[in-house]
């Protein structure tokens, strides 16, 4: 270092082919002024990239008066070269990726984006991914010719082309539903057979179909604690009404209807109880296919029967509960008492206190006394249901009949029947074999065996000792009746009352 000035260091020719000029020796009063900083600065931004080095079909360097004494300029140069480079690697691995496969996979996304490749002349112009070529669009309409070729010699393409028909049946996957996913075939050369495109489209169409059902079937069908707008607009009906004053929410369900508690409200001609059971029929066919038996040769409803579409059957269903559930009350057994109906809809009296429901036999805890009690009762309602309503409960068991206030109450009868039903005395038996086992698991001794607690309830006496001949015995029976009905059915229809019914002609 001389006195007063800073020597430069030894001048070494340069990487990038340009000679460096010599420093100019200046003294340490110029480098700490303030005029020459700003002069180097304003020097510094304005120095321009130059066009040459950024031009990818050209030369890296086309010039030899680039000034590469900038850092800057040093800089951006190595990164364009260190791009370019990338981006060849990048082209060899794809190459060495797709092979001669017919799917091919583009490495597009990966490439680096270079400032040459921007463009300023508008801010508005379209994204250069939704401008690339698309394989499946022609550039141009091309008309089909009439004689179904094109070109000539080796070089000639027909409609049946393998690679032609696959691209024109990828591009005809975007006329499928839209719920059906069929991704983004832009950057790939996807060509699909004529049998991959039509097991497509034709299970498009199923998709398509199976889906509409399905909403339909929502939109129409009462499903487990859901009703649909149907049911929705009565239960809205009988609130504004003032039938009913507030519906609560579901306490219960069944295979074949759903139970809401509600707060009563007033009519007219009849007092309301203060809690209400709503019990909805579900409006699906599904629970409903097997159990057409208990009502199809039910006299009552045996000439409706053959003249309604399913879903009225339901309403028919709701209709049966109701003419049962009056006689029932009229004989004096405990039930629900009916307060309206309306459609599938029947509105009862609720059976327990403060929204919650009494609870059924099998969840209610009792003990020795209370279930010989219960067995009394239920054997007392039995012998009533049977000779003072002539009806059948045909699906009695611990859990069709509740505990409350001490007493046992009897609910779901809509698929009672009377004694002349087809299998009204096969139903009979069934009860009385389910009220037999559940009674005698209590620890109630008083309880007898099916057989004979048949006997009891229906007063036939059949002697038989075997399970085998018994029934043999009550189908014989089933089948005196049944010709009876059938023989005198004109008269037997007089007596189609709530309260009444046919008498029945098995005595013995």
């Amino acid at each position: 270092m001389d006195q007063g000035g800073i020597i430069a260091p030894e001048t070494r020719p340069s990487p990038w082919g340009v000679a460096a000029k010599p420093a100019v020796q200046c003294s340490l009063a110029e480098v700490m002024s303030e005029e020459l900083a700003r002069e180097l600065q304003l020097e510094e931004e304005s120095h321009v990239f130059p066009e040459e080095v950024l031009s990818e079909d050209g030369p890296f360097l086309s010039s030899d008066n680039i000034d590469t004494s900038s850092d800057e300029v040093l800089a951006q140069m190595l990164q364009m070269q260190f791009d370019k480079e990338y981006d060849a690697q990048l082209l060899r691995e794809e190459k060495k990726f797709n092979g001669d496969s017919k799917v091919s996979i583009s490495f597009e996304n990966y490439r680096k984006v270079h400032p040459s490749e921007e463009n300023d002349s508008s801010e508005d112009e379209v994204d250069w991914q939704d401008t690339r070529h698309d394989p499946y669009k022609a550039d141009k309409p091309t008309p089909t010719p009439k004689k179904g070729f094109v070109g000539k010699g080796k070089d000639i393409t027909t409609k049946h082309d393998e690679v032609v028909c696959g691209r024109k049946n990828t591009a005809r996957m975007e006329n499928f539903a839209p719920e059906f996913q069929v991704g983004d075939g832009i950057v790939m050369d996807l060509k699909l057979s004529n049998q991959v495109f039509n097991a497509l489209k034709q299970h498009s169409i199923s998709e398509q179909r199976k889906s509409a059902r399905l909403h339909d079937k929502k939109e129409v069908s009462t499903a487990e604690k859901v009703v649909d707008p149907k049911t929705r607009l009565l239960l809205y009906k009988m609130v504004n009404s003032g039938v009913l004053e507030t519906i609560n929410g579901c306490v219960s369900t069944g295979k074949e209807s759903v139970v809401f508690h509600a707060s009563g409200g007033s009519m007219e001609d009849q007092e309301i109880p203060a809690e209400c059971a709503i019990k909805v029929f579900k409006t699906t066919l599904n629970e409903f296919k097997n159990r057409d038996k208990y009502i199809k040769d039910d006299y009552r409803f045996k000439e409706r029967f053959s003249k309604l579409n399913p879903r009225k059957i339901i309403r028919m269903w709701a209709e049966k509960e109701m003419h049962n559930l009056k006689r029932m009350h009229k004989a004096g057994i405990p039930c629900p008492e009916v307060v309206l109906l309306k459609k599938h809809v029947l509105v009862m009296s609720f059976i327990g206190n403060d929204q919650i429901p009494a609870p059924t036999l099998k969840e209610a805890k009792l003990g020795l006394e209370d279930s010989k009690q219960a067995y009394y009762q239920v054997l007392s309602m039995m012998k009533q249901l049977y000779e003072q309503c002539n009806l059948v409960h045909a699906d009695l068991s611990e859990y069709n009949m509740m505990w409350h206030d001490g007493k046992v109450w009897l609910i779901d009868v809509s698929q009672s029947v009377e004694p002349t039903h087809p299998h009204g005395l096969e139903f009979l038996y069934r009860d009385c074999r389910n009220v037999s086992q559940f009674f005698q698991k209590a620890g109630v001794s008083e309880t007898p065996h099916a057989r004979e607690l048949f006997n009891i309830v229906s007063g036939l006496n059949i002697s038989s000792d075997n399970q085998v001949d018994f029934m043999a015995e009550i189908e014989a029976l089933e089948k005196v009746n049944e010709d009876h009905v059938q023989m005198h059915g004109k008269k037997v229809s007089i007596y189609q009352k709530d309260d009444d019914g046919p008498p029945r002609i098995y005595d013995k």
